[in-house]
C-alpha cells in the first residue's frame, strides 16, 4: 500500500473494502464486528464490516520489522488506502514525525526509516 495515513489521534486502524479488494483478499475472511464510529466519513457515522488480522511490514528485505495488526473494514471511498493510528506505532515501538513526514523505528540491521510523499 502506498497512500496510507497516519494519524496520531485514536487507536482505531481502517482498511477499506476496496482495498482489501486490490489486495486479493475476499470479503468473507474479516470476523464480524459490531464497530460504529465518528468522525472517518464527515457526513455520517461508519459501520464497519468486520475485523481482519494482516501483518503489517517496514522496512526492506535486509532490514524489516514485522507484526500482525487488527484492522476495521469499511466500505465508504477516500484518497487513503489505510489509516494507520498511534496503537499502531505502539505495536511498531515507531516514532512518527509529522513535520518530516518521517516514520523511524528499530529494526534488527539497524533503523528503519519510512518517508512520506505530501
Amino acid at each position: 500500500m502506498c497512500k496510507v495515513l497516519k494519524d496520531g489521534g485514536s487507536g482505531l486502524k481502517i482498511l477499506y473494502a476496496e482495498t482489501l479488494k486490490g489486495m486479493g483478499i475476499p470479503m468473507s475472511r474479516p470476523n464480524k464486528s459490531s464497530m460504529q464510529f465518528h468522525g472517518v466519513n464527515p457526513r455520517k457515522k461508519a459501520k464497519s464490516l468486520g475485523q481482519i488480522a494482516l501483518d503489517v511490514v517496514f522496512g526492506d528485505e535486509e532490514n524489516f520489522r514485522k507484526e500482525m495488526l487488527t484492522f476495521e473494514m469499511v466500505d465508504f471511498h477516500i484518497a487513503y488506502h489505510a489509516i494507520l493510528r498511534w496503537s499502531a506505532y505502539a505495536c511498531f515501538m515507531a516514532r512518527p514525525c509529522y513535520v518530516y513526514l518521517k516514520l523511524k523505528m528499530l529494526g534488527p540491521k539497524g533503523v528503519i526509516t519510512v518517508t512520506g510523499n505530501r
